[in-house]
């Protein structure tokens, strides 16, 4: 199946709707919608779009959201949808309806790369990276993990959910490569991890009180806890733990927008002769 899927390009799927009617980012970017809310001049979904389309592992694309009217409204998403550069659907009632309404437009034996319009930092590389250990590992689904200390020391005033295990804590990066059909089939798991996403003993509950009593004492390992998952789901469930501290910022406040904003400032500054 390896070999199979190496001669495979991913998928993409681009989670871009707004399911917050008054969202902090949008309101203070001044936009419509947190996807189109702009990073350095540049709408943030523009940036994730250009980052998947710069990888060598990513091949089509599929924007899901922002709404048909916003998308028009927008010309350079709507010159790239005309022009065939990517695909365009409206979401649906929750992330994971989208994201299972989505994936049923992909071929079940292409990879999927899923990922979110508010990854403003994500890079090429960083989704190079990934893609390749999603291919040589012998999982279903992977998810994109950073540890907590990296993520801490460069971005300090960054606060981002902290899944605390006995070997180390981890923050999630919002890349998941869906590797078989077999994954795709999350979808329902996925709608109990929404309502509880900021409360992970919650999550884990559902695999019994022993692993969460083990998890809240600080004696789960990771391993153990995505062993146990992936026994609940039937899948194969593995994590690749990422050395880029920029791939677990998301711009979920407007303290995250600043941040990210003075972050790409830095990068993109032209530098001096």
């Amino acid at each position: 199946m390896q070999n199979e899927l190496a001669k495979i390009p991913f998928s993409a799927i681009i989670m871009a709707a707004d399911r917050n009617p008054d969202d902090p980012v949008a309101r203070v970017a001044g936009t419509n919608c947190k996807a189109l809310s702009p990073i350095g001049g540049i709408p943030m979904v523009l940036r994730v779009l250009n980052a998947l389309e710069k990888s060598t592992e990513i091949g089509p694309r599929l924007l899901c959201g922002p709404p048909r009217a916003l998308l028009e409204q927008t010309d350079a998403l709507k010159s790239g949808v005309d022009a065939g550069d990517y695909d365009w659907m409206a979401s649906r009632k929750s992330p994971s309806i989208s994201a299972a309404a989505a994936m049923e437009q992909i071929p079940a034996s292409q990879p999927v790369l899923l990922t979110t319009a508010d990854h403003a930092l994500l890079s090429s590389h960083i989704l190079d990276d990934f893609c390749t250990r999603a291919r040589s590992a012998d999982y279903d689904l992977m998810i994109a993990l950073a540890p907590h200390e990296l993520v801490a020391a460069a971005y300090p005033d960054v606060k981002r959910t902290r899944l605390r295990f006995s070997d180390r804590d981890y923050c999630s990066c919002n890349l998941f490569a869906f590797m078989t059909p077999r994954s795709r089939a999350i979808a329902g798991f996925w709608r109990k991890v929404e309502s509880q996403r900021k409360r992970p003993w919650r999550v884990i509950r559902i695999l019994g009180w022993w692993p969460v009593l083990k998890y809240l004492l600080g004696r789960l390992p990771l391993d153990e806890a995505l062993a146990r998952i992936s026994a609940r789901l039937g899948m194969r469930i593995g994590a690749a733990v990422l050395p880029y501290p920029e791939a677990a910022v998301d711009v979920d406040s407007e303290k995250d927008w600043q941040l990210v904003q003075q972050i790409v400032a830095e990068k993109e500054r032209p530098q001096a002769v």
